[in-house]
């Protein structure tokens, strides 16, 4: 049985903006968001905090003039909180100086302003490309293998294909096999700050994924827990 594959790599890294500039900030998340990444964005370093304490990040951009202090201020954050996360600094800051100090200070890459969007997406894919942390042991369940380094599915060495919300949801359950997963970590999981999400979009993604699962004879049953979440189990 050929399973194939979609090449939905990308859309797996959930990446964190912080600019304070809406209409920039808007403008790069867009861009990143076409190229099949999830997108949470920060408009100072509150924001910024907060959002490194509630979500995991493959990668942080983030500019030095915020309103509630230099951006600077955050790469101990990140190294302290996510230890092998990429930083690439975006800012108008474009002397020889404030480049030196910047990566100095920890940063992985600096790109002053203006940039063009494909030089941004080039330095997106080779932060990601270099070594960082320690990976994560793939995860078992059934016969179903799941590689959190490089989001990708197996089931007896064959890959598989899914959509990239679908691919997320079973990240999100097969992490925690034969425990409940609330909706809200669910959602947290599979949606960035600014999507909308529509009622019954998640119940959808994970009905598909269950379906695929049945007919892929997966080896595991997905249960909801009314009111609660759902549960991904050996079957």
């Amino acid at each position: 049985m050929a399973l194939g594959r979609d090449g939905a790599g990308n859309g797996m890294t959930r990446i964190l903006l912080i600019e304070d500039e809406p209409e920039m900030a808007k403008l790069v998340a867009g861009n990143i968001a076409k190229a099949g990444f999830l997108v949470d964005r920060a408009g100072s370093c509150e924001e910024a905090r907060l959002s490194l304490e509630v979500a995991r990040y493959g990668l942080v951009l983030l500019d030095r003039r915020l309103p509630d202090g230099d951006g600077l201020s955050l790469l101990a954050v990140v190294r302290a909180r996510q230890p092998g996360t990429p930083v690439i600094l975006l800012t108008a800051l474009d002397q020889l100086d404030d480049k030196v100090h910047g990566l100095d200070a920890g940063a992985d890459d600096y790109l002053t302003k203006p940039f063009f969007n494909d030089e941004l997406m080039a330095r997106i894919r080779a932060a990601l490309r270099r070594p960082g942390a320690e990976p994560a042991a793939a995860q078992m369940c059934g016969r179903l293998r799941f590689d959190p380094g490089s989001r990708e599915a197996w089931i007896d060495g064959q890959p598989l294909a899914f959509k990239r919300r679908e691919l997320l949801v079973l990240e999100a359950l097969i992490r925690r096999a034969g425990r409940v997963v609330q909706r809200d970590a669910l959602i947290d999981a599979v949606y960035g700050m600014d999507d909308e999400v529509q009622p019954k979009a998640l119940d959808s993604h994970v009905s598909r994924l269950r379906k695929r699962l049945t007919e892929l004879e997966a080896g595991v049953v997905i249960h909801p827990v009314r009111n609660v979440g759902y549960l991904m189990r050996q079957a």
